[in-house]
Order: structure tokens, then C-alpha cells, then sequence
């Protein structure tokens, strides 16, 4: 018997990219659309009063990028 188990890694996104490719990343991980996180991070980057942008820059500095 063998287990087919599948991990999925968090890792920036070459293809889908608007910046530096963190939201299409997450969107990948998670299995929703892209846009839909990048209306998210400015909503709450406007009503937050930037502290998404900080998170932003964090996960570019920290999240490696996938793999060619």
C-alpha cells in the first residue's frame, strides 16, 4: 500500500506576479484566484493603515521563489 501524499509548499510565484509575486503564491497554497487576495491586501492596507504593507514586504524578503 502506498500513500500518495501531496505537500504543498509556500513559495513566490514566477507567472503570476503583479509585484513580486507574494499574493500568487498564497493564492496557489490556498486554491483561490489572485485577484482576489491582491483586492484583499489593498483593502485592508487602506483600512489598516499600511501595516499589510509590512507583512508584504516581510513574506518578499522571507517566502523563497518556486523553482523554474
Amino acid at each position: 500500500m502506498t500513500d500518495n501524499v501531496t505537500i504543498k509548499k509556500l513559495r513566490r510565484s514566477r507567472g503570476d506576479r503583479m509585484l513580486a509575486g507574494v499574493c500568487g503564491g498564497w493564492a496557489r497554497l490556498l486554491g483561490v484566484d489572485a485577484a482576489i487576495l491582491r483586492i484583499g491586501l489593498v483593502a485592508t492596507t487602506i483600512f489598516g493603515l499600511g501595516t499589510p504593507i509590512l507583512l508584504y514586504a516581510a513574506c518578499w524578503l522571507l517566502m523563497p521563489e518556486e523553482d523554474a
